[in-house]
């Protein structure tokens, strides 16, 4: 990669290297092909993991949003089933889809702001590549993978208002942000470096006298109406739900903080991420020093939410892909600082420096996409064992098998769980062979369908319960009788994952709608915030007991 020829007028200092030859687009089309069909292949081929088809079945409801998250991500599943039907590839495609967008998006701001220098442009194109989340795992469907594209649309609209000076990129990037929020909630953490966009400018009183800034904030708000207008109606469940992680106080612990450190490592890259954060921090200084808007805007999109999740991470286990919104603004700021550094005086050695690691980061981190995909498609070994990502959640198969076989052996009508991730993996698996349903956790369903009560009304069912959760004291409160049937491991790659219990249910009909303070309508999410019968603890014969410390 060369850097483009010195500005006229810039400093002497400055590194200007020599005019090259145009740059050749046919690898970078060829790269991105070829990693979209890889990312086809993943899709097509990986089973779908149990928070996929928990989000599926939201897909099949008519509900304006859902107590864990908004209603975007069941919106992209209903779009790619629409196409592809219900097959893995369909429920992901919006993934696919989304990676493209977010690509030419970011390729599109960093055309804008280095003066169309081509070889940024390619920068941007394949840096996400390098990144294992979104060169590979993007192709896996999740709230955050609505909320990349939407997000980097907001803030490409931004950039646009701040090299046209057009009012009206406000509405657009209200619009934007309306869709971002109807993604995940997280994106609220990009409020911040709006307004640092908008007020540490010398253009600040302008946007404070003008009509625009307040219309956008109205359009998103109207945007983000149906998930205002569910949880008006129903106690304002999901943020009291997603509200727990945010002030819950626990103890300090340096193993949460290596996790959140190790696992921004993996999934944006064990050189791309010291890069990105070093293209931050640059952009940062060039921003606030000069009062530049695009760059407080990248950089304040990225620090921000960075350095509240690793804040978090002091005493709370941070999840893989909450952070995974914010580096796309980190990896547009590289792609500028390459065009931007020789004419800030920055030394040779540094100019080259950041050059070199950038495209180092590419290679390196392509090079390590390809392997994971390699090792998940084609590779007979359990490298990781029991904590394997993808092998944690795997082998549902075989339980799904066997649950049907159980409810043609005894005639019964319908499978039942008590967790929401089997209950979804088995909904997925027998695609209306035979109903099945979730006994508790209720308040994750307020406005479902009626799955087929009168399927599951007087008669028997089959009960399919991770051990040793099958013997939860909720049944203490039923009249079921429980016969206990066989127990299904499931396994991956030659390792037991978990064991399951099955059991034929009968002399009780679940409610499916009960009161909001019993324990069948309670999720354990907020168990640290409800009374102790949500919190449980293993007794040494393997039952499960109430705990007197509520677990999270």
């Amino acid at each position: 990669m060369t850097i483009a020829q010195a500005e006229p007028g810039a400093d002497n200092n400055s590194v200007k290297p020599a005019r090259s030859r145009a740059p050749d687009w046919r690898g970078v089309i060829a790269v991105i092909v070829a990693m979209t069909a890889m990312r086809l292949v993943y899709a097509h081929a990986l089973d779908l993991r149990t928070d996929e088809a928990y989000y599926w079945t939201w897909s099949k409801e008519n509900v304006l949003s859902f107590l864990d998250h908004p209603p975007m991500v069941a919106w992209f599943i209903r779009f790619g089933t629409a196409i592809l039907g219900d097959t893995n590839l369909g429920v992901r495609l919006g993934g696919i889809v989304a990676m493209l967008a977010t690509q030419l998006l970011l390729a599109d701001i960093v055309r804008r702001v280095t003066a169309n220098n081509v070889r940024a442009v390619m920068l941007a194109l394949l840096l996400p590549e390098a990144a294992l989340y979104y060169g590979l795992l993007m192709a896996k469907v999740a709230p955050d993978t609505a909320l990349i594209p939407f997000s980097v649309a907001m803030l490409w609209s931004l950039v646009r208002l701040a090299q046209s000076g057009d009012g009206r990129w406000w509405l657009a990037a209200g619009l934007f942000a309306g869709l971002a929020l109807l993604s995940k909630f997280t994106a609220i953490m990009f409020a911040p470096a709006v307004l640092a966009f908008a007020l540490v400018p010398d253009w600040r009183w302008r946007w404070l006298r003008s009509p625009y800034p307040y219309l956008a904030a109205l359009i998103a708000i109207v945007v983000f109406a149906p998930v205002l207008i569910w949880n008006a109606g129903h106690d304002w469940a999901s943020f009291r739900f997603q509200a727990v992680r945010a002030t819950a106080e626990r103890a300090f612990t340096l193993r949460t903080v290596g996790e959140f450190v190790g696992m921004q490592f993996g999934l944006v890259g064990f050189v791309l991420l010291p890069v990105t954060l070093f293209g931050t921090a640059l952009t940062a200084w060039r921003g606030y020093r000069k009062r530049e808007p695009v760059a407080i805007l990248l950089a304040t999109a990225v620090l921000v939410p960075f350095i509240y999740f690793l804040w978090k991470s002091l005493t709370l286990r941070v999840g893989d892909t909450w952070p995974m919104f914010l580096w796309p603004a980190g990896l547009a700021a590289i792609a500028i600082n390459v065009t931007r550094m020789p004419f800030e005086g920055w030394s040779v050695g540094l100019v080259k420096s950041t050059v070199y690691w950038a495209r180092t980061a590419i290679t390196t981190g392509i090079v390590f996409v390809v392997c994971v995909f390699l090792y998940y498609m084609f590779a007979p070994w359990n490298l990781i064992g029991r904590t394997d990502p993808i092998g944690t959640e795997a082998g549902y198969d075989v339980v799904a098998a066997r649950a049907l076989a159980q409810v043609e052996a005894t005639g019964a009508t319908w499978v039942a769980t008590t967790d929401y991730r089997t209950y979804a993996m088995l909904r997925w698996l027998l695609r209306g062979k035979v109903t099945v349903i979730e006994i508790n956790e209720r308040g994750r369903f307020q406005g479902f369908a009626d799955p087929g009560m009168s399927k599951i009304r007087d008669n028997a069912g089959i009960y399919v319960g991770r051990e040793p959760e099958n013997n939860l004291p909720l049944w203490s409160e039923t009249t079921a009788v429980r016969q206990p049937l066989e127990r299904v491991t499931r396994n991956w790659r030659g390792m037991v994952m978990d064991t399951y219990s099955l059991e034929k249910i009968s002399g009780w009909t679940p409610d499916l709608s009960p009161p909001p303070d019993t324990t069948f309508f309670r999720w354990r999410v907020l168990a640290m915030r409800l009374p102790a019968p949500l919190a449980f603890a293993r007794t040494t014969d393997g039952n499960v007991q109430p705990s007197p410390t509520p677990s999270s």
